[in-house]
């Protein structure tokens, strides 16, 4: 589990069909083979480390599901390590389980502040509220602008200095995870409640004869 409040930008040093290999500082404080560690917003196991950059492996269904497998040596990604009971939620509660990859449609300025437009799958929009939240690469957003088949973000200057959502340009594609609060919400929602009647509540002592 992780907040969606990024602590480093790390470097890609190596990249295989399967293993990553990310040059970092901030976040190896502490880290141990085992460790579960966000690259761009998804969720992947610390195989090795050393003293500046620490080792992953990439499952197949995760390359294909997330942006990870478009990287390169020298490319730049979103890390946070995984959340602890002692750690401030600065942003939302956030899974590294991707849903989707979106696209950049559109970046435009807003005095001190970054308009950024994604264009997303229907599994993705269905779950994206306004002032609601949403991670992409990793990043905790809160939704400005929604449709159909796309959603805004305003992101701020800190969030454009110490994330790759600065360097972000129109076509490329990033990675999306929606509020889990959102699929929660919609699973309770189909859940049949026909059992829960006034004969029911009678029969268990909640309404008295």
């Amino acid at each position: 589990m992780f907040t969606g409040f990024i602590e480093e930008i790390g470097r890609v040093t190596s990249v295989s069909s399967n293993k990553l290999v990310v040059a970092a500082n901030k976040v190896l404080k502490g880290m141990e083979p085992g460790d579960s560690i966000s690259v761009n917003g998804s969720c992947l196991t610390v195989t090795n480390l050393n003293s500046n950059s620490f080792y992953v492996d990439i499952m197949t269904e995760t390359l294909k599901r997330t942006n990870l497998g478009l990287l390169h040596a020298e490319d730049s990604v979103n890390l946070e390590r995984s959340l602890t009971l002692g750690k401030p939620l600065g942003g939302h509660l956030v899974q590294g389980h991707v849903d989707a990859t979106g696209r950049v449609v559109s970046v435009r300025q807003e005095d001190e502040t970054t308009m950024m437009r994604f264009e997303a799958p229907s599994e993705v929009t269905r779950y994206v509220v306004k002032k609601g939240f949403i991670s992409v690469d990793g990043a905790s957003l809160t939704v400005v602008a929604q449709d159909a088949s796309s959603f805004e973000v305003a992101v701020v200057g800190y969030t454009q200095k110490n994330t790759t959502l600065g360097r972000r340009q129109v076509g490329e594609l990033v990675n999306i995870e929606v509020d889990i609060i959102a699929k929660y919400v919609e699973r309770f929602s189909q859940t049949d409640t026909a059992g829960v009647t006034f004969d029911f509540l009678q029969e268990h002592g909640f309404v008295a004869y």
